[in-house]
């Protein structure tokens, strides 16, 4: 069935959130699907295609880690994990999985809502016409197709994590401050910890060369200009 309204699939077992939560998106114009396990949540990802999914790790047949999992293999879908689990550990698993963003229980429908509009509008946004691939030492961002290599091997980015490499590889040589790349990257209305800036910038260190990102303390980061690299 074809909805006129974005379809947000919601994987969680707790009815004292999905009932409340799906009633609160329906009113903001939203159409909503719920999933109480892993196997439901694996089975509507594929026959609802939804616009975006809401994810709890803690689900009755196993873990919702294992539905992000599956769901990035074949679908760019974003993802938003729901979860009690806040500590930095599990937030940089969930993000080292594809998710878009990690919402700590107890939340309101308020923030969640927000949260979904503001990964959705950076979901959509579509590249800029004319825009050019960039080449810095041994790192190859396309912005058009969305594709990024390193020495000539394709680097496979999460959405935020390629969005960060872009701008920082745009501003090469030049410091960007953390609240640009909070504002630009996520929103200007984010709610959470910048801490997240921090985990995608240690996750791109790890699939880049070393000595590219550096950080500017107490400021941002800063990506290495191309006479740095040559």
């Amino acid at each position: 069935m074809v909805h006129a309204k974005r379809t947000i699939l919601i994987v969680e077992d707790e009815k004292s959130i999905t009932t409340p939560l799906a009633e609160a998106l329906e009113r903001d114009g939203f159409h909503t699907e719920i999933a109480h396990t892993v196997s439901d949540g694996l089975a509507k990802g594929k026959s609802v295609r939804p616009d975006l999914v809401l994810l709890d790790i803690g689900l009755p047949d196993g873990s919702g880690l294992d539905v992000c999992r599956e769901l990035r293999r074949t679908s760019s879908v974003p993802i938003i994990i729901l979860s009690a689990r806040g500590e930095e550990a599990d937030r940089v698993v969930g993000l080292e999985l594809g998710a878009d963003d990690y919402v700590v229980k107890p939340f309101s429908a308020r923030e969640v809502i927000a949260r979904i509009r503001a990964v959705l509008r950076r979901a959509s946004s579509p590249a800029r016409a004319g825009e050019a691939p960039i080449q810095i030492g041994p790192v190859r961002l396309d912005p058009a197709k969305r594709m990024v290599s390193l020495n000539g091997t394709s680097v496979e980015l999460a959405r935020k994590e390629f969005d960060l490499l872009a701008l920082l590889m745009q501003e090469a040589g030049s410091v960007v401050t953390r609240e640009r790349l909070i504002d630009e990257v996520w929103d200007v209305n984010w709610f959470g910890s910048t801490k997240t800036l921090d985990v995608h910038i240690s996750m791109l260190r790890k699939k880049l060369a070393p000595g590219l990102i550096h950080t500017v303390r107490g400021v941002g980061f800063r990506f290495a200009s191309p006479d740095e690299v040559a």
